[in-house]
């Protein structure tokens, strides 16, 4: 598996904002889907975004619509915007590419496709 590096986590008050980058310098993200997915300890790990790039499809839980946005950008890179930061954001956050025709849940309960090791985002 190709590694993905995560980056742009920390710790930020909440109400505030966050950019996620999630890079594979050396793996082309074109033709599959790249998605962002959280976890609290205790908690199963969960899908909040994706995108399948080329295709313009796009997925978002309901807990984070309209307040994060997923970007393919450029070939290699997914990142993932989040405005509006509420303390139940806190998390460790992950990204995986993954083959299309997937649904984000089967993804991340059978840890499909290549995944990173994941950064902190902390709201207080």
């Amino acid at each position: 598996h190709v590694q993905l590096v995560e980056s742009g986590g920390g710790s930020v008050e909440a109400g505030g904002s966050l950019r996620l980058s999630c890079v594979a310098p050396e793996y082309s993200f074109s033709s599959k889907c790249a998605g962002w997915f959280r976890q609290v300890p205790g908690k199963e790990r969960e899908g909040i975004a994706a995108i399948c790039t080329g295709v313009g499809i796009t997925y978002y839980d309901d807990s984070v619509k309209d307040r994060f946005t997923i970007q393919d950008n450029p070939e290699h890179a997914v990142d993932l915007q989040m405005n509006s930061l509420k303390l139940e954001d806190t998390a460790m956050y992950y990204c995986a590419v993954y083959p299309r025709g997937l649904e984000i849940r089967t993804v991340v309960a059978r840890r499909v496709g290549c995944w990173g090791q994941g950064t902190q985002v902390t709201v207080s």
